[in-house]
């Protein structure tokens, strides 16, 4: 990956191509934890293409590349939210995921609408996306130790959602059970 960021780092339109399409699965579900539909995750990542394009040139690192895109990604989904909210939008339904090739674990997704978002968040960038407290921590300007705890919370919140649905003898599936026990 390194040898295609600097050969984006050079114009090389081709790498950059490559390097973006290889990072597209950990994008789109970085952005899905944030976001609730597809439109605004499209949205995110096209922007986020965008700006590393333009802006490539100035990543210091080539092996920061993955932090820095998830940071700008972030931005965006975060630019999203604040446009939606000023326009009021609040008030209307949640879209839930559909089902995709990307997010094809039924049982993954029922779990991830269960937890806190400021934990959904980082357990993708954690699980999915490999990054290391460290890297999340500089994403998403926290503490690492912050980044850890709330990793432990977010398995916390998992392991209650599981008991729920045990206790209950498999009658109900995972988000019932935790919207039945809500943590």
């Amino acid at each position: 990956m390194n040898n295609l960021v600097k050969r984006a780092r050079r114009g090389d339109a081709d790498a950059f191509t490559e390097l973006m399409q290889s990072q597209m699965q950990n994008m789109y579900k970085a952005a899905r934890a944030i976001l609730n539909n597809d439109e605004d995750v499209a949205d995110a990542v096209a922007d986020t293409l965008l700006v590393c394009w333009e802006k490539i040139e100035q990543l210091r690192k080539v092996e920061f590349f993955r932090t820095w895109m998830t940071k700008i990604l972030i931005n965006k989904c975060n630019d999203i939210l604040r446009k939606k909210k000023e326009l009021h939008y609040d008030d209307e339904l949640q879209e839930f995921p559909e089902e995709t090739q990307e997010y094809n674990n039924v049982e993954w997704m029922e779990v991830m609408k269960c937890l806190d978002e400021k934990y959904r968040l980082v357990m993708i960038l954690y699980y999915v996306n490999g990054l290391t407290a460290a890297q999340i921590s500089e994403v998403l300007n926290m503490p690492a130790s912050t980044v850890r705890t709330r990793l432990a919370r977010g398995r916390e919140q998992i392991a209650i959602v599981y008991q729920i649905g045990e206790k209950r003898n498999g009658n109900r599936n995972v988000s019932e059970a935790a919207n039945g026990g809500r943590i």
